[in-house]
C-alpha cells in the first residue's frame, strides 16, 4: 500500500486529517484531466472527513522552452516531502522527444524511487469494450509494473554514430533486489486483492535467457517460500496481449518488467474502454508517490505526425 493510502486508511473518520497533495497540471489536456480528479477528491474527502491541501508545481514542455530545464533538482527535493503527486500529462509539440519523458517523467520516478507502476484495468460499461461479448466481469485484472529497471535505466550509447558503420546499444538493467521488491509487491497485492489469489509472470524466458532467467527463479524461490497461498502462472508477453484480447477473464494479477509492462497496459487501456479511462500509480511503498493517466497531452495538432510522443495512442508515459 502506498505511504498516501496507508496513512489516510488508518486515521480515524471522527477526526479530520490533512493532507497536502503535489499537483502537476502538465502539458496539453493534463491541467483539465487535473481539475476533473480535483473535484472528485474533493468531494471523497468531504463525504471521509479528510482536508486535502494543494500545491501546484510547473513542470512541462512549456516551462522547458522558458528555461531549458526539464525539472530542476530543487524541485524533486521539494516533491519528495509530499504523501502523493497528482500528474496530468507530459509532452510537447516543440520539445524533441525523449527530453521530457527523461528529464521529468523518469526522473521523478527514478529519484522518488517509485519501483512500481500499478494500472488496473478494470472495464465499468460494456459498450466502452471494442472486444465482443465482454462484459465488466470479463475485464478486471491489474498489472504490477517494475518502475525502475529494465530497458528505462538509460544504459547504453553509441560507436561511429552518424555514420555507415554506426551501432546502438540499449541494455536491459536486471537486478536482484529490484525484481523481488517488485514480485514481493505483487504477491501481497495479490493477497490483499483476494480475488482469483493468481499472479502471472508476464515475460520472454525462450528469448530473453538472462533477464527473464532471473525473474522467472526469484517468482518461483519467493511465491514457493513466501507466499504458498498464490498460485503462480506464467506466459509469454505475446500470448499475454492475445489473450489480453481473447480470454482477459483468465487474469487476475499480472507482474512484468518495466517494457513489457509499458506496452501490454496500452493494450489493457483499450479494453477496459480507451486511453481516457485508464489510470496509474507509480508507487513507493514508503515515500512520494505519483498518480497520473496513462493517455498522454493530446491536442489540437494535425493528423499525420512525426513525433511519436505527441501522437493521441502514443502519450508519454
Amino acid at each position: 500500500m502506498n505511504g498516501f493510502a496507508r496513512l489516510m486508511r488508518e486515521q480515524p473518520h471522527n477526526w479530520m486529517k490533512t493532507y497536502d497533495i503535489a499537483v502537476i497540471g502538465g502539458d496539453g489536456t493534463g491541467p483539465e484531466v487535473v481539475r476533473e480528479a480535483i473535484k472528485v477528491l474533493d468531494a471523497t474527502s468531504g463525504k471521509f472527513g479528510f482536508k486535502l491541501n494543494y500545491q501546484e508545481y510547473d513542470l512541462g514542455g512549456d516551462r522547458y522552452l522558458r528555461t531549458g530545464e526539464p525539472c530542476p533538482d530543487s524541485m524533486v527535493e521539494e516533491l519528495r516531502k509530499f504523501p502523493a503527486i497528482l500528474l496530468g500529462a507530459i509532452g510537447h509539440p516543440d520539445v524533441k522527444p525523449g527530453i521530457l519523458e527523461k528529464g521529468i517523467l523518469l526522473k521523478l520516478r527514478f529519484a522518488l524511487e517509485q519501483y512500481i507502476n500499478l494500472r488496473p484495468v478494470k472495464l465499468y460499461d460494456e459498450r466502452f469494450c471494442p472486444v465482443k461479448g465482454k462484459k465488466p466481469e470479463d475485464v478486471d485484472f491489474v498489472v504490477v509494473r517494475e518502475n525502475n529497471e529494465g530497458l528505462y535505466t538509460g544504459a547504453g550509447g553509441f560507436v561511429f554514430k552518424g555514420t555507415p558503420h554506426e551501432v546502438a546499444i540499449q541494455e536491459s538493467v536486471n537486478t536482484r533486489r529490484g525484481v523481488e521488491r517488485c514480485l514481493r509487491f505483487a504477491f501481497e497485492y495479490t493477497q490483499r486483492r483476494n480475488k482469483e489469489k493468481t499472479l502471472t509472470l508476464c515475460g520472454k524466458t525462450n528469448v530473453l535467457t538472462y533477464a527473464f532467467d532471473l525473474w522467472e527463479r526469484a517468482f518461483h524461490e519467493i511465491g514457493a517460500r513466501d507466499y504458498a497461498d498464490i498460485k503462480r502462472e506464467y506466459a509469454h508477453v505475446d500470448a499475454t496481449t492475445m489473450w489480453f484480447v481473447k480470454n482477459p477473464e483468465w487474469f487476475d494479477v499480472i507482474v512484468t518488467d518495466n517494457m513489457f509492462g509499458d506496452i501490454i497496459t496500452d493494450l489493457g487501456a483499450m479494453i477496459q474502454g480507451g486511453m481516457g479511462i485508464a489510470a496509474g500509480g507509480n508507487i513507493n511503498p514508503e515515500g512520494a508517490s505519483m498518480f497520473e493517466p496513462i493517455g498522454g497531452p493530446r491536442q489540437n495538432t494535425p493528423a499525420r505526425m512525426s513525433s511519436t510522443h505527441w501522437q493521441p495512442f502514443a502519450p508519454a508515459r
